[in-house]
């Protein structure tokens, strides 16, 4: 499949890169297992105060002070710290795979313990570093927009079993920069990457997410992997099974 005019390819994660399975069976449970005592020790960190915040902020709060204190009856009922009381909205945000910005701030924190630990190592189908490094050669440009924040991805890609890939990467997108299901965020996403949008490819296993970035005027390429949830009928575009199916050659640079 030849897409000779693309200059920057943008990256979905998971179901993309990488299997969903082990996103929900090993990262997930990971943060369930870990979050409560993660917060006993860390909540006084600044990074984490922040990512509570946004929590807040998410949940309709000014702040994280604001959110403990507008739950103070609730936590006192259920005799919960506030350590108690956050993991279990953590909990209860990801039973509803909630995508939420502080959410996903807030696993990614776990998640550094745990890849920094030596507890966890990413997932990546066995397709993805050959083509990466061959569209590398042909200095077209890679990056990621993934709901997991920036800090999560680059945790991600920087314990794999090929080891380190973060150099790979000069660009790393999440849902600061707008919804994945919005066009407007990829219309910030090709200004920041610096390409016209449609010399950006992005790949994804999402029909909404592909559906916002083909209305913004990416190339857009459905990707099927095992484990994925099927594309609805009305889907129309291309599709691939593997990255290595993509022959993103220019032939006029070479």
């Amino acid at each position: 499949m030849k897409f000779p005019t693309v200059r920057a390819v943008l990256l979905d994660v998971e179901g993309t890169t990488s299997s969903i399975a082990f996103v929900y069976e090993v990262m997930f449970p990971y943060v369930r297992r870990n979050v409560r005592g993660f917060l006993e020790r860390e909540i006084d960190c600044p990074d984490v105060q922040a990512t509570l915040d946004q929590m807040a902020i998410d949940a309709g709060f000014p702040n994280a002070q604001a959110w403990l204190l507008g739950k103070a009856e609730e936590k006192i009922s259920k005799g919960h710290s506030n350590e108690e009381w956050i993991a279990g909205q953590v909990n209860l945000l990801m039973d509803s795979d909630s995508k939420s910005t502080g959410l996903k701030a807030l696993q990614g924190l776990i998640w550094r313990s745990g890849f920094e630990g030596g507890e966890l190592t990413s997932h990546l189908f066995p397709d993805v570093v050959p083509a990466i490094e061959n569209w590398l050669r042909q200095a077209i440009a890679i990056g990621i927009y993934s709901s997991g924040s920036v800090v999560a991805q680059r945790l991600f890609f920087g314990h794999t079993p090929e080891g380190d890939l973060t150099s790979f990467f000069v660009r790393h997108y999440d849902t600061t920069i707008g919804s994945k299901r919005a066009a407007a965020s990829y219309h910030r996403i090709a200004a920041d990457f610096g390409y016209h949008p449609s010399e950006i490819l992005f790949l994804s296993d999402v029909f909404e997410e592909l559906e916002a970035a083909s209305a913004a005027g990416f190339q857009a390429v459905a990707v099927e992997r095992p484990g994925n949830a099927p594309l609805p009928e009305v889907y129309r575009g291309a599709r691939i099974t593997s990255f290595s199916q993509l022959d993103l050659t220019n032939e006029s640079m070479t």
